[in-house]
């Protein structure tokens, strides 16, 4: 099996909706840290898993500088955030999304 993991660090803003009282309901940004992790048990024709600049591209031109529940069609969550990347990002089986230091979410596929 082959493993790439490419950091990104972007610049976003959210506002959560959530079913109790929270500052995170007001709007406001983070400079976040993503992790993509991708495997395959064979390499692409480029003898590649996926090519990092792929990786960077999608989740930079979705996320970065943007308001996220503009573009996530749930609650835009870290959780939710790192899903939506798992899901779009070619043999991506995990992801971690860090709003802050010491905040960090993981999406992982089964």
């Amino acid at each position: 099996m082959y493993y790439v993991e490419k950091t990104i660090e972007i610049s976003a803003a959210h506002n959560l909706m959530l079913s109790y009282d929270s500052k995170c309901e007001s709007l406001h940004g983070h400079n976040w840290k993503i992790v993509v992790y991708c495997k395959a048990a064979e390499l692409n024709a480029d003898g590649m898993v996926t090519d990092f600049t792929h990786i960077k591209r999608i989740v930079k031109e979705t996320f970065d500088h943007k308001y996220i529940n503009e573009v996530l069609p749930c609650n835009p969550s870290a959780e939710n955030m790192a899903r939506w990347i798992c899901d779009h990002v070619e043999n991506c089986y995990k992801v971690s999304v860090q709003e802050s230091a010491g905040n960090v979410a993981i999406y992982e596929r089964d």
